[in-house]
């Protein structure tokens, strides 16, 4: 079996996904240095596949969170699709290994993050045109549920009381007012407690390091029972407890 074979069966396996049309895979492992033409590099290819994921990023998002607004859908799609994330995911594949390069340029170097998140893109649209937008789509969100899921649940990422005022505008009728409780402690380490009430209703007031910590969780309390979130409030959050009385 020749190097380029070998080199094109482990890919494949790292990928999950196997080819009909090998030519695809070769032309999204093809860096512009090492083809005749540009055209025949896998440039194309990161223009298409940059398109298909955006599409599967917005479409899973929009399901995923149905009460989140415009602008947090497109902070939270801008952190998964940006080009360092692709660039990780690429080097887990080990895709920038199994790129074909020009002289003077090898896999080992210091390549340019940049160079990892095109080949990742060019794989996606390989995989898009070869299998169709449903394989395109098991693919991407297979290699990147860990992305996804650490970008919604962000806390640059995703705002509770952002959800909540959402929800509380279309189903209720009325928006969240959030009220200071109490506060506790020296000034250099405040806890405060605040409960947020909708219409009529004032739900269980939560304790934060700051008050917009509190808020956020107050928030969620609020969502946790309306029946929109359910468990415990996320570990991604700074831990927050009732201060000691």
């Amino acid at each position: 079996m020749s190097k380029s074979s070998t080199v094109l069966r482990k890919c494949q396996e790292r990928l999950n996904y196997e080819f009909r049309d090998l030519s695809l895979l070769k032309v999204a492992l093809t860096h512009a240095s090492s083809a005749d033409s540009r055209r025949d590099s896998n440039e194309r290819l990161e223009f298409l596949g940059d398109a298909v994921l955006d599409l599967v990023i917005c479409q899973d998002l929009y399901e995923r969170l149905p009460e989140a607004l415009e602008g947090d859908l497109t902070k939270i799609k801008s952190a998964v699709v940006s080009r360092r994330v692709c660039a990780r995911v690429a080097d887990q594949l080990q895709l920038p290994e199994a790129l074909t390069l020009g002289q003077g340029m090898e896999p080992d170097d210091h390549l340019p993050r940049s160079l990892a998140a095109a080949v990742l893109e060019s794989i996606i649209a390989a995989i898009h045109l070869d299998g169709g937008l449903e394989a395109a789509r098991k693919f991407i969100l297979t290699q990147m549920a860990e992305e996804i899921s650490t970008a919604t649940y962000s806390d640059h990422q995703y705002n509770f009381k952002s959800q909540l005022q959402q929800y509380a505008q279309r189903r209720l009728r009325a928006t969240p007012v959030y009220e200071l409780l109490d506060e506790k402690g020296p000034d250099h380490a405040k806890c405060f407690e605040i409960a947020v009430t909708v219409g009529a209703q004032q739900f269980s007031g939560a304790w934060g390091p700051n008050k917009k910590e509190a808020e956020q969780k107050a928030a969620w309390l609020a969502l946790r029972e309306l029946g929109v979130v359910t468990g415990e409030f996320p570990e991604f959050h700074t831990d927050i407890e009732s201060p000691i009385k």
